[in-house]
């Protein structure tokens, strides 16, 4: 995912749910990256032939979309991109996360260079952001990291319903940090979905020691969901650092800055650990390149959408990334999801859309 891609790349993978300044992060993008649309008369717009013509690097957002339903087919088929992304990393054999991170980073700097050089933004950015811009990066790329160790570990549906817990965990960092209004509705949308995080892992002190249901071990599962939560977490904030730079700050320039630094960081790790190795299967390679070309598809169709429909609608659709995992497990893995992940999954589910909701609406004031 767009991590969550994340997921992420999803990514989708996390989301800004005021429209003047709507983003949002990749669950398997989960991480991932997130949209920013910029406003109107910004500078450095322009077309872009990696992005296909206006989309990403296209004019003037539209209010309104071409033709009833478009921005929510759009936002249905980047949330099956950023899937099919979750897929692949699942699917790739003895690679380390880290090394399908570093991969990742490779194939979307290809991109976003020649995109880049033709919007004449430059590649460090304007000189009061510099310093956001480099924490987006690093937390970013972390999110990315964590985000495919937790798709290794656990089932894709657990690893993608945790990692939607990411708009609660932004709404405590901007009452912290942006002094945004934290009320007793955000309160309990957390409990819920601390509740249902609480499901899927189900901790032997709360449920015993039952662990039916599962393919990989406890203390693998638990990893696993430690690292989505941990996505979860370092999406939120890479959400609240993108808020904090408004609309100053190019998007490309903003995924620059992520795979510029989570490059060289996976190659750190990667040494650190003694994990880098290729993989010996044809297929696998072309799983890797697949993983950041999909995931940057499906960025592409995110941003698209959230230019041509309400914010609050492509939000909520956005939880199509949890039905695609579903469906991905059972079909692809013959790993029907437990009842505990699938209450779990409607408590995440319920607390996002309640969140989103009462966001969209608080903007819409």
């Amino acid at each position: 995912m767009e991590p969550p891609e994340s997921a992420a790349e999803l990514a989708a993978e996390e989301v800004e749910l005021q429209e003047p300044e709507l983003q949002f992060a990749d669950p398997a993008s989960p991480g991932e990256e997130h949209v920013d649309v910029e406003a109107e008369g910004a500078p450095g717009r322009g077309r872009c032939w990696p992005c296909g013509g206006a989309w990403v690097c296209g004019s003037e957002a539209k209010k309104k979309a071409p033709c009833p339903g478009l921005g929510l087919f759009y936002t249905v088929l980047s949330a099956f991109l950023f899937s099919v992304a979750s897929l692949f990393v699942k699917k790739v054999q003895g690679v380390h996360a880290v090394e399908i991170s570093a991969f990742r980073c490779v194939v979307q700097m290809l991109v976003i260079i020649p995109c880049l050089i033709y919007r004449k933004t430059g590649f460090i950015g304007p000189k009061g952001q510099r310093l956001f811009l480099f924490l987006r990066g690093i937390f970013g790329s972390c999110a990315m990291i964590l985000m495919y160790y937790a798709f290794q570990t656990t089932s894709l549906a657990d690893a993608t319903v945790i990692a939607f817990s990411c708009p609660v965990f932004t709404s405590i960092f901007a009452w912290i940090f942006l002094k945004e209004k934290y009320s007793l509705w955000d309160a309990f949308f957390t409990l819920f979905a601390i509740a249902g995080v609480i499901l899927i892992v189900r901790p032997p002190f709360i449920f015993g020691s039952d662990t039916s249901g599962m393919r990989e071990s406890y203390s693998e599962h638990v990893k696993g969901t430690v690292a989505a939560i941990g996505h979860a977490v370092l999406a939120a904030m890479t959400l609240v650092i993108l808020r904090k730079m408004g609309k100053s700050v190019d998007y490309f320039l903003s995924i620059w800055y992520y795979v510029i630094l989570g490059l060289p960081e996976t190659i750190v790790i990667l040494f650190a650990i003694g994990e880098w190795s290729l993989p010996y299967c044809g297929l696998d390679r072309l799983f890797l390149i697949l993983i950041g070309l999909v995931g940057l598809g499906g960025q592409i169709f995110i941003t698209k959408a959230v230019q041509i429909e309400k914010a609050g609608l492509v939000a909520i659709m956005k939880t199509m990334d949890i039905v695609f995992a579903f469906i991905f497990q059972i079909v692809f893995f013959d790993n029907v999801p437990t009842w505990w992940t699938m209450g779990g999954a409607l408590c995440v589910v319920v607390s996002t859309t309640g969140a989103t909701i009462r966001r969209w609406r608080q903007g819409s004031k």
